[in-house]
């Protein structure tokens, strides 16, 4: 089976597997784990900022970030497709008590005069306040989209001169930087809070990072382990991303060629594939990816008219060439 489904579906390489039989760890929750603190500090100087929080998901992390600047009560603004708001099952409201609001774009974009239109900041005792702005770069279900620094750059300054906080989903911001040759501390220094992903097209088996300034990294820390997820010799894992971040981040490029072949073959146009993620729209999702599996392929239905194909490390060339010319019978 060639396997599109998501990028978090990639195996530990060999050379990944050897680096976290080697780790040397420690007990985290005392911060004694040597290898989960070489590795926040390593993410936290890549975007530039004071300290970073080794969490084992992506969606916990961002719980973490948008809890830092949005307390029960209080409201976020994303967009409507955004991955805190659709995908990580009502957290943020379930065990922080915020709320959202939303604006759409198409391409998952920024559009500041829906975000003016949303803001709350202060309209009285009558009305929840805004306290953050949620940014997804890149954007999941709009296909991978990357938001252009300069937007990033306008909702930053947007947020300043209206006393709110910016929060970024950066769980595929490495593929942000490799589509863009962006540095990654200039993507960093746009947000108050953000999470990166190590478990998507990185291809470790799990981690992921919250970063901010030091207090607030402190608190999440304690919030963490209140949730539960405080982690002991993981080590192990936090070699897993280290290893990623010095073998993988590069060859992300190769994936959204593959993405762009893919999206030719299958009739969306590959210059609106700014990186590893497709979206096609067709009449009937589950039924496309029904039939997908029976012939050797595993797409995601993420709508009733819509499916996502990802690329990622354990797909080659070959492998992305076979998928494109089995979609592309399928669809013809």
């Amino acid at each position: 089976m060639i396997d599109l489904r998501s990028d978090t579906v990639t195996r530990p390489t060999a050379a990944m597997r050897a680096a976290m039989a080697a780790a040397e760890v420690g007990d985290d929750v005392y911060g004694e784990d040597p290898t989960v603190r070489a590795l926040e500090e390593r993410v936290a100087g890549l975007f530039g900022h004071e300290a970073a929080l080794f969490t084992p998901t992506g969606s916990l992390a961002n719980v973490l970030a948008v809890a830092a600047l949005v307390g029960p009560g209080q409201e976020v603004l994303c967009e409507a497709r955004a991955h805190i708001a659709r995908a990580e099952l009502g957290a943020h409201g379930a065990v922080t008590g915020l709320t959202m609001r939303t604006w759409s774009d198409p391409r998952g974009q920024m559009d500041l005069a829906a975000i003016g239109d949303l803001l709350a900041p202060d309209l009285g005792p009558f009305f929840v306040r805004t306290t953050a702005i949620s940014v997804e770069n890149t954007h999941n279900f709009a296909g991978g989209t990357v938001v252009p620094l300069d937007d990033l750059a306008a909702v930053r300054r947007f947020a300043d001169d209206h006393g709110v906080g910016v929060h970024v989903d950066g769980a595929r911001i490495w593929n942000a930087h490799v589509a863009t040759g962006t540095p990654l501390a200039d993507y960093g220094r746009l947000a108050d809070v953000m999470a990166v992903c190590l478990s998507k097209g990185l291809g470790a088996p799990a981690g992921s990072l919250l970063l901010g300034p030091a207090d607030v990294v402190a608190e999440a820390r304690v919030r963490r382990k209140r949730l539960g997820a405080g982690m002991r010799q993981v080590g192990i894992l936090a070699a897993a991303g280290l290893h990623a971040l010095d073998h993988h981040v590069d060859r992300l490029a190769d994936d959204h060629v593959h993405a762009r072949l893919l999206a030719e073959a299958v009739g969306v146009d590959p210059a609106t594939v700014d990186t590893n993620i497709v979206a096609l729209e067709c009449a009937d999702a589950p039924g496309l990816v029904a039939r997908a599996r029976e012939a050797g392929v595993l797409v995601g239905a993420v709508g009733a008219r819509t499916v996502r194909l990802v690329t990622h490390l354990d797909v080659d060339r070959g492998d992305a060439e076979s998928a494109a010319r089995v979609l592309a019978s399928l669809l013809a």
